[in-house]
Parts: C-alpha cells; sequence; structure tokens
C-alpha cells in the first residue's frame, strides 16, 4: 500500500490506541544469530571517501571518534585517520561496502509521500498509550514466543520504564507521577550524523542505582541524588562541578575541597588516590563505597549505572521551526554491568591489541543476545528498540544490535563508552540538567581553546561525514568552497545556525527514514539519504590510505 495511503487510512492511529499488548512479534525472530553484514559493528561513516577532487587536501570527520585518548580509555587509535584499516574479508580482495543504503536511489518513494501525511506521522506519539504509559512495556509485559530469547515466558532486558515527562531540575516522571530515577540533561551533539540537522533529534537519560538516590538511613533523597550525580559528572569530566548549595556537614562530605565542612556550591574534581586525594559519594553510596561494594574512579561510572537515549523524527512547528517531533525512530539502553578497575581495562585492550596484530583480520564477536542485550568488553550491556513497519517500537535483532556495539566500545571519543556526559552543558538554574536545547548556546570551546563546531568544519568542509548535507554546503562556504565569514561569526554566537535543518530539508529528511522504516532495511544502513552517497567508497583495499597526512587532535570539551 503507499505509504501515504496508509497513513491516511488511520491503522497506526488504531495500533497505538491498542497499545500493541497482543502476541503481535512484528515478523521478528529474536533468536537467530544469523548476520548477513559481517561489518555491521564498524559504522558506515568509517567507509567515507575523504579524497575530495574539489579540495586541495584530504577532508578529515575522522578525528571526531578516532584520536588520542585519556587513561582509563587505552582504545585511542588516531591512526584510523590515516588509513581503512578494515578486515580482509575476501582473500586479499577489495572489501565491499555492506552499507548498501547508502547508495539506494528512494527518490520516488520519498516523493509519494506528503508534507501532510510525514507531519502527522511524527508528531504521533509512539512510545505512549493513552494513559499515558510505555506501550511498548505492555507488548514486552506479554512476550510473544520470537522475542522470548531464553524461552521463560517473561522479558528478561531493559522494560521501558520513563515517562519523559521532566520537573524543573530535569528528573522524569512516571505516569503515575511518581520519580523513575531517570534524569535528563542537555548536551552537545557529536559533530556530524548525530547534529539535527544530518536527521534527528536525541536525547539522553541518565539513572545511577537507588544507593545513590537515597540518604544514609535509606530514604529517598533527591538532594542526595543531585550531588551523586555532579560528584559523577565531575569523576568523567574531570573538572569542578558547580551544584546548589549544600551542607556539607550533613552529608559528611567536604565537596568543595576547601578542607571544612561548611556550605559547598561546587563539587571540586580531586582525585590522585596515588597521592592519598581521593573523592566520595554521598549518601547510602558513601556508605557502600567505604564497604567496597560501590566503586569510585576518575573516567569512569559506577556500576549499575543507566543510559536511556530517544532519537526521534524532526518536527516543523506552523512558524516553521524544527524541533523534537515525538515519535522516536529509535530507543536505546545501556547498563553498566561490572566495574573494572584501570589495569583491568589496560589488560583487555592490551590483550585485544596483541589479538588484532597476530590476526587484523579477526571479526568482531559479542556476547550476549537481544533480549538480555550484548555486552562489550569494558563491562556495560546495550540493548535498542526500532520502529516495525506499523511504526511501532520492536526490539532490535542482534545483527541491529551489534550495529551499536563498534562505537560503545572504546572510541576516542567516549568516556567508559558514553559520548553524551562528557559533553553535557553546565549552565542555567539547574546547571545544564532539564532542558536539552542545546543549540542556541555559543559554539562551545574545546580544552584547547578551539571551537569545536567551527574546527569540525574546518578539517571536513562539511556538515556531515558524507559531504552530503548541501545545506550546510551552501550557508557556510561559497561555490569556490571559500568560507562565508559571516556565517561563522554568526556560529560562535549561536549554533543553531549549523545544528537545525530548514523546515524544507527537516521534513525531507523525515519521508527518506520512513522509506527505510517501510523497508524494514536497516541492516544495510539507517541513514537518512535524500539522495544516493557520492563521497563514499563502495568497496575499498584494506590499509589503504586515507590521504590524510597527519592526524588531528580531539580534545575534550571544557565545562561550559
Amino acid at each position: 500500500m503507499h505509504i501515504s495511503l496508509f497513513l491516511r487510512a488511520g491503522l497506526l492511529a488504531g495500533a497505538f490506541a491498542l497499545g500493541g499488548c497482543g502476541r503481535d512479534d512484528s515478523g521478528i525472530d529474536l533468536h537467530t544469530r544469523a548476520v548477513a553484514n559481517r561489518l555491521a559493528y564498524i559504522p558506515p561513516q568509517c567507509f567515507t571517501r575523504t579524497l575530495d577532487p574539489r579540495a586541495a587536501r584530504a577532508q578529515n570527520p575522522c578525528y571526531v571518534c578516532h584520536a588520542d585518548a585519556a587513561v582509563p580509555n587505552y582504545q585511542g587509535q588516531p591512526e584510523l585517520q590515516l588509513a581503512y584499516a578494515f578486515p580482509q574479508l575476501q582473500g586479499g580482495r577489495d572489501v565491499a561496502n555492506p552499507w548498501t543504503n547508502l547508495f539506494a536511489d528512494h527518490a520516488a518513494a520519498i516523493g509519494k509521500i506528503s508534507d501532510r501525511d510525514i507531519a502527522r506521522y511524527v508528531d504521533d506519539d509512539n512510545y505512549h498509550d493513552q494513559d499515558n504509559t510505555p506501550v511498548l512495556a505492555k507488548r514486552l509485559a506479554r512476550v510473544p514466543q520470537r522475542w522470548d530469547v531464553n524461552g521463560d515466558g517473561h522479558w528478561s532486558g531493559y522494560l521501558p520504564d520513563a515517562g519523559f515527562r521532566y520537573d524543573a531540575q530535569g528528573y522524569d516522571l512516571a505516569a503515575d507521577g511518581q520519580a523513575s530515577g531517570w534524569r535528563r540533561f542537555s548536551y552537545y551533539p557529536l559533530p556530524g550524523a548525530f547534529m539535527p540537522t544530518n536527521g534527528s533529534f536525541d536525547d539522553v537519560l541518565i539513572r545511577l542505582p537507588p544507593a545513590f538516590r537515597e540518604d544514609e538511613q535509606g530514604a529517598a533523597s533527591t538532594a542526595v541524588y543531585s550531588i551523586n550525580l555532579a560528584i559523577v559528572e565531575a569523576l568523567i569530566r574531570r573538572a569542578d562541578i558547580d551544584i546548589d548549595a549544600a551542607d556539607e556537614k550533613l552529608l559528611g562530605v567536604d565537596l568543595d575541597g576547601d578542607g571544612r565542612l561548611g556550605n559547598a556550591v561546587r563539587v571540586h574534581y580531586d582525585w590522585q588516590p596515588t597521592a592519598g586525594r581521593n573523592m566520595s559519594y554521598v549518601g547510602r553510596a558513601r556508605l557502600e563505597q567505604a564497604a567496597g561494594s560501590l566503586h569510585l574512579a576518575a573516567g569512569l561510572y559506577p556500576e549499575g549505572t543507566e543510559f536511556l537515549h530517544s532519537v526521534r523524527y524532526l518536527a516543523v512547528d506552523a512558524d516553521g521551526k524544527v524541533r523534537a517531533a515525538p515519535r522516536m525512530k529509535e530507543l536505546r539502553y545501556a547498563r553498566k554491568l561490572r566495574w573494572l578497575s584501570y589495569s583491568d581495562l589496560r589488560h583487555d585492550a592490551g590483550r585485544e591489541a596483541r589479538e588484532a596484530e597476530l590476526n587484523p583480520n579477526r571479526l568482531e564477536h559479542f556476547n550476549g543476545d537481544p533480549e538480555q542485550g550484548l555486552q562489550n568488553l569494558i563491562g556495560w550491556s546495550y540493548q535498542g528498540f526500532i520502529e516495525d513497519r506499523r511504526g511501532r517500537l520492536r526490539p532490535q535483532t542482534y545483527e541491529e544490535t551489534v550495529q551499536c556495539m563498534g562505537c560503545h566500545g572504546g572510541l576516542s571519543a567516549t568516556e567508559d563508552g558514553s559520548f553524551s556526559l562528557p559533553r553535557k552543558t553546565s549552565g542555567g538554574a539547574a546547571h545544564g540538567w532539564g532542558s536539552t536545547a542545546a543549540y542556541a548556546l555559543p559554539d562551545p570551546l574545546r580544552s584547547d581553546g578551539a571551537a569545536e563546531f567551527a574546527t569540525y568544519l574546518k578539517n571536513n568542509h562539511a556538515g556531515d561525514e558524507y559531504r552530503a548535507n548541501e545545506e550546510v554546503l551552501k550557508r557556510f562556504y561559497e561555490a569556490d568552497a571559500a568560507p562565508q565569514a559571516a556565517a561563522f561569526e554568526a556560529l560562535a554566537r549561536d549554533l543553531s545556525t549549523l545544528l537545525l535543518p530548514s523546515a524544507q530539508r527537516a521534513l525531507a529528511l523525515d519521508k527518506a527514514y520512513r522509506v527505510l522504516v517501510e523497508e524494514q532495511s536497516f541492516a544495510k544502513g539507517r541513514d537518512a539519504m535524500l539522495a544516493p552517497a557520492l563521497n563514499v567508497h563502495r568497496d575499498i583495499a584494506p590499509d589503504a590510505p586515507t590521504g590524510i597526512i597527519e592526524a588531528q587532535p580531539a580534545p575534550r570539551l571544557a565545562v561550559h
């Protein structure tokens, strides 16, 4: 059936009204571990053609993910900026790009979807049921047989429990108005594919285990939880973090490091255990840390930390303003299963490096399953949910979940596998918690003093890895590729000049992704492409040079 007719028929609305609570499995069998794309853990952006005949030098979007990393991330790989280090799958022959959706011409299918239909589609909430509870949780509560991988009659993975409704401090409220433990924060998207101008808005929530949310007597305490979240942020960002005034005498912890217990308005980062300087959580988490059942270290989240990441369509208001749509493309979940010390992480990274050197053509393998999540080597489990043909969220298959694993296994751009919290904003009354509107802020500075997004445009000379975003090119560059000074000056003051697309582009990107949903062809790539990619290799010789002569650094963002 034609997509627009499908929408007009109201079948989607009916599905959501029913909550999808039957035993419908969307035609997906989670038991199979068959993987057609053996390189599913290598993102399609890694096949970018960095040599541009129109430019005097190679374009470099690679530094964003592949640069030197800070300990305890032992996966810094700046050399990957210089060569396509793919495993040889075919006896020395060129590696075929498995992300064939990049080259598909969907123009005809996109053209058949009207602006009105796609606007109605993306504004239809596919997460909440009519009673504001997560409709996906209801589907999983009556788990279909083909989704029950371990055969116990229950869904053993993450059961969606966030309400995606927030108080003034960013704390999530479930349908019954009670706090779910999740807290949303504002952060700068990673330059490239994650910018809304390339197809999606997103938001990220973090949740720490119950011990972090309770005082030392075991009573729930938002004040204690807020301080513990700030302590974790300080450890991850290795920087002082502002907080609301806290009475250190009641907490028994010198938060600001001034040598006395008074009123603190910041958490001072000072973790140097070899020099006798350590930090402490507060509340019941402090007691468990002292007992050795909870751990603390710079650059690492405590065990039991969870992240929830919604990826959303682009909606357009009546005045043409682009915003995050109610409809989710994906819901991604991560949980830290176990604590690994610096020495554990260094040992595992060294072992991986030795194995890769001995067998450079070895393919990555990930333990776990789609029901309970796939596990990486640094202690985390990941699982995801994505739209089925009818627009309802369903669990991802094993192969679809493998697509998440390469980026969360220790890239230099991450801290303990996470992209978002190290990029958190810190301004406003809630210190960066709550709002996700980082788009109108100034271009943030990195720790080396360079502006983050202007540097990306300079290194990549484009607004995406594929150099396919013509709108950004026209906004920031002249026809002869010369930078437009006024555009860069505006970017320094207002990130939205880069991050937000026009209304026309937003709707077109929504349509392009809707075609992939109708096809259910995510295994071939899930980028919203308006035309076949030109600056991407269809095949490439293993270890072929990228043409980038010198690897660029990617310093972390300064606290803003």
